[in-house]
């Protein structure tokens, strides 16, 4: 029975004191027996922690009573045993690089569409103003090689750092077009939607990502599994690890 709690949860504001919070954190943490990587930079927090589901649950609530993190949002799935092998927190440039440091979402965020509203889009086969819709996926590649949403565009990353110039080619070919970037949680898939839109592209951001979209409306219009960088490797849409696969 699947009695570990996973929960991965991210946040763009601004922390002044990352260095300071980082030990604090830390013993937090490993005195309630998580597992994981919570990394803190000057524009937000990431994290990836497992363990009992009452302690989980009430190391996030103390973080939220922190009012830097009080907006933050856990994605949840469950497994049989511990994916982490340790607890690391770690005080980084940015919580997931880019290198254009002028995109800062904590200042204000691109439009998003929710789980079932791109589901409907996707049945419709357009948007509610008719216009095409095209999927970004902003992973990279190796990741994406797990599965997908089904047509959504593969830029062949091998790091995120990659997206602006891949963005940069593409740009005429997604002008007049609905762009849905998406990401694994939605950390990738933020910064990327403001870039484009600051590009000139109509791009929205998936909220909460492909595990929100598995939350909340299943696996449709998805192929294959959500790589996870943890010991589980892959989810399934219902959330649940991705079955050994036998030699």
């Amino acid at each position: 029975m699947a009695s570990v709690l996973n929960v991965s949860a991210y946040l763009f504001t601004r922390i002044v004191d990352a260095a300071e919070l980082k030990p604090v954190l830390r013993d937090r943490a490993v005195a309630a027996g998580l597992k994981g990587t919570i990394l803190l930079a000057e524009e937000g927090v990431n994290l990836f922690l497992a363990g009992d589901a009452n302690a989980v649950r009430h190391f996030v609530d103390a973080l939220r009573a922190d009012p830097r993190f009080a907006a933050l949002r856990t994605k949840e799935s469950w497994s049989e045993t511990q994916p982490f092998g340790r607890m690391l927190v770690k005080v980084k440039r940015e919580i997931i690089r880019m290198d254009h440091p002028t995109i800062r979402p904590e200042s204000g965020r691109a439009p998003s569409v929710a789980p079932a509203t791109l589901r409907r889009w996707l049945d419709q086969g357009r948007d509610d103003e008719g216009r095409e819709v095209v999927l970004l996926d902003t992973r990279n590649a190796f990741e994406v090689d797990y599965g997908s949403f089904d047509g959504a565009l593969d830029w062949r990353l091998e790091r995120f750092t990659q997206f602006p110039d891949a963005a940069a080619a593409a740009a005429a070919d997604l002008e007049g077009k609905t762009v849905v970037s998406y990401c694994t949680g939605g950390i990738r898939c933020e910064k990327a939607a403001i870039y484009l839109r600051e590009s000139g592209v109509d791009a929205y951001q998936l909220d909460g990502g492909i595990l929100g979209y598995f939350e909340q409306v299943g696996g449709d219009h998805w192929s294959g599994d959500c790589f996870v960088f943890d010991e589980r490797e892959a989810l399934t849409p219902g959330l649940a690890p991705r079955p050994a696969v036998r030699a």
